[in-house]
């Protein structure tokens, strides 16, 4: 793997060029002075942080899981997640540590800081992304120290259900919320630097959104949704960290940089589709207009994807330029929630209500706003051929949430998947697709809308299974008395038992 460092905002700093103290290359950020300690200067560094680990390796973690990635011919970098597996050790230093050590722990300074001075705009922004954070972690983890996290002199903190940590960080939402006024001001930060709170306030409710729903199917929260619905602030625009990108090493979009720009001296290739997305979005009859917006043409002007649990190192074939790479640029957002999403939640929330009408209204509207989202035209069409199911309403929205957020976040497909249950196992396996031994690739064997076993498994987790959850994180349980004993790789977060 290429080594990505986005530790410092210093390096970004040109976005907020009124800041002369932010912008003086002698001067940093991540280790000032205890007088010179204020939200501006904290919290870029923070977001950086953030879109270094869920912008990039939990989007790269997520694609390999929810089969939207598979490897490259001839290279391992990510072939354990191509056969559905993870260690202790890889998520601890490339995900825990980071989200912990960079973001929750300058959250907490920021929130002290705010609350200090009742800087209300400032405590809710870093409320909101403290909640986006652990929301993340508790998706691949289940559970983690919060209660009694982020004490340095408590070496051995307990570890919280995933429930506790969704309804704590909930709570912490809503107070929040209860002190802001739409015009606050809110210290410097790259996500919304031209906002006051009102951006916000959007933000916190749509996180909230993503997090009920969630939770609604194993905890009553109907009261929670109807109320957050009825109010129906919710944002219009996509909430990214865009706009602040360079095509300058360390200055570049993290995913981008990690996996497809040469300016860190690396050339290797990795990630390529995978034949479930390409299959599902390129039938014999039809092609999903967003598929070139998604993904690159191979060498011969085609679009063809691998296959999970390989990385065709044997092939005589199939090499590197047979297979069509995911499209990435120096300036690709990091996306944190999208409108697409936004729709597809409230397409669920109308349907488990019996509200089918409004349910398909919702679900064309969000499959209208993926196409939006790149500038591609074909939505009514696309809805006509795939449209709203209200007998099977997770079917249809699950492989329509799971197309859609291959363009822009697909650790949220890795999670939706496993909470919808859709896309499902076909009948194919990988085995089938791509015959190692004798060196055949037949992708018309995929059936469109499913996933499939990969050539090579995980043992522990099984055939036709998607990895659930992550090993607890090697840094936080290997010398901690109080880390529980790890349930499994098949057993699912709270959320979705």
């Amino acid at each position: 793997m290429k080594k990505y460092l986005l530790i410092s905002a210093v390096a970004l700093g040109f976005v907020f060029n009124s800041c002369d103290d932010y912008l003086d290359i002698n001067y940093d950020p991540t280790a000032p002075s205890e007088k010179d300690l204020t939200a501006d200067l904290i919290f870029p560094g923070t977001e950086m942080n953030l879109a270094s680990s869920y912008g990039n390796y939990l989007r790269i973690v997520g694609g390999y899981y929810s089969q939207h990635f598979a490897q490259a011919f001839g290279t391992s970098n990510y072939l354990d997640y191509s056969k559905f597996t993870m260690s202790a050790t890889r998520s601890s230093s490339l995900a825990y540590r980071q989200l912990n050590l960079q973001v929750l722990n300058n959250l907490k300074t920021i929130m002290s800081k705010a609350e200090e001075e009742e800087a209300w705009g400032t405590y809710l922004a870093a409320t909101v992304i403290r909640a986006f954070t652990y929301q993340a972690m508790v998706d691949c983890y289940g559970e983690l120290p919060y209660t009694e996290a982020l004490d340095a002199t408590n070496p051995t903190p307990k570890y919280d259900d995933g429930k506790t940590i969704y309804e704590g960080v909930l709570a912490e939402i809503d107070n929040a919320l209860s002190k802001v006024s739409e015009n606050d001001l809110v210290c410097t930060n790259f996500l919304f630097p031209d906002e006051r709170a009102s951006a916000w306030i959007q933000f916190a409710n749509a996180l909230k959104l993503k997090m009920l729903m969630r939770m609604s199917g194993v905890v009553d929260v109907q009261s929670k949704l109807d109320a957050l619905v009825a109010e129906g602030n919710f944002p219009i625009d996509d909430v990214a960290l865009k706009g602040c990108w360079s095509d300058e090493a360390g200055k570049m979009s993290p995913y981008y940089a990690e996996e497809f720009s040469t300016k860190w001296g690396s050339t290797q290739i990795n990630v390529i589709a995978n034949i479930a997305l390409v299959g599902t979005m390129q039938t014999d009859s039809y092609t999903d207009p967003r598929l070139a917006a998604f993904c690159e043409k191979n060498e011969s002007g085609n679009f063809t994807g691998g296959v999970s649990g390989t990385n065709f190192a044997t092939t005589k074939i199939y090499k590197t330029g047979y297979w069509c790479r995911p499209k990435a640029s120096y300036d690709m957002p990091v996306y944190l929630i999208t409108v697409p999403e936004i729709e597809f939640f409230l397409a669920e929330y109308y349907a488990k209500k019996g509200s089918h009408d409004a349910a398909a209204e919702h679900y064309a509207a969000a499959i209208t706003a993926s196409f939006d989202e790149f500038g591609v035209a074909g939505a009514e069409a696309n809805i006509a051929k795939n449209p709203y199911d209200k007998d099977n309403y997770k079917k249809s929205i699950g492989i329509a949430k799971w197309i859609a957020l291959a363009g822009t976040n697909d650790y949220e497909a890795w999670c939706e998947l496993r909470r919808l249950d859709y896309p499902t196992f076909g009948d194919v396996k990988g085995e089938d697709i791509y015959n190692v031994v004798n060196d055949v690739y037949s992708p018309g064997l995929y059936k469109p809308g499913t996933l499939y076993t990969p050539i090579q498994y995980f043992g522990e987790l099984g055939a036709n299974k998607v990895l659930e959850r992550f090993p607890y994180a090697e840094s936080s349980s290997a010398r901690n008395s109080n880390a529980p004993e790890f349930p499994g790789y098949a057993e699912p977060v709270f959320w979705g038992k």
